[in-house]
């Protein structure tokens, strides 16, 4: 009994735990410092490297197909075009809230050209929270990673400014107009 203990306080020592590998807690993953470094797949099932929006701002929305939200793919269309030239809008279809996106991503790319003339980059149906959260997701809601800010997705349709230079600038609660001032503040 006492070889036992013994061996336990040298390996508590060392900082090694008993137990089985599901009740310890894995060490947080490395995640990139800039927005820049992540990539996620396209709704063409094409990637997607944010490396290739430096230089512009990136908007980031959760966007879903029947939600009382989902006109503001109109506005957000409206803002693409109105600042092409230093803005990229990016829809992250997700069906976390109330089922909302339930579509496959044909049927979300269809919808989106069809009925709000979409032209800015869509993703691939993705997670935004909890359990199987997207890694740019991670990144957009937790300030260990961006370094500024957390934040919490509490329905579709919030949004996530960052800068050219990749950095987070400001999070935007669903009910916050694509068009609005407080966002077009940071593009004029």
């Amino acid at each position: 009994m006492m070889k036992i203990a013994l061996i336990f306080l040298l390996l508590t020592a060392l900082g090694i735990t008993l137990g089985s590998a599901a009740m310890r807690k894995a060490p947080p993953s490395k995640l990139p410092a800039s927005f820049h470094e992540l990539t996620v797949t396209g709704i063409d099932g094409e990637p997607i490297q944010m490396k290739a929006f430096s230089g512009k701002y990136v908007l980031c929305v959760n966007v879903a197909s029947k939600c009382g939200f989902t006109p503001q793919y109109k506005g957000l269309q409206e803002l693409y075009e109105k600042y092409q030239d230093k803005l990229v809008v990016i829809g992250f279809p997700c069906n976390q809230f109330l089922m909302q996106e339930p579509g496959n991503e044909e049927e979300i790319a269809t919808f989106c050209e069809v009925n709000y003339g979409v032209t800015f980059p869509l993703t691939e149906k993705i997670k935004v929270k909890g359990s199987g959260q997207h890694p740019v997701y991670a990144w957009l809601t937790q300030k260990e990673l961006n370094g500024v800010s957390d934040a919490k997705i509490g329905w579709n349709f919030n949004k996530f400014l960052i800068s050219p230079e990749g950095e987070w600038l400001a999070h935007f609660p669903s009910k916050v107009e694509p068009m609005s001032e407080e966002i077009e503040t940071y593009l004029q």
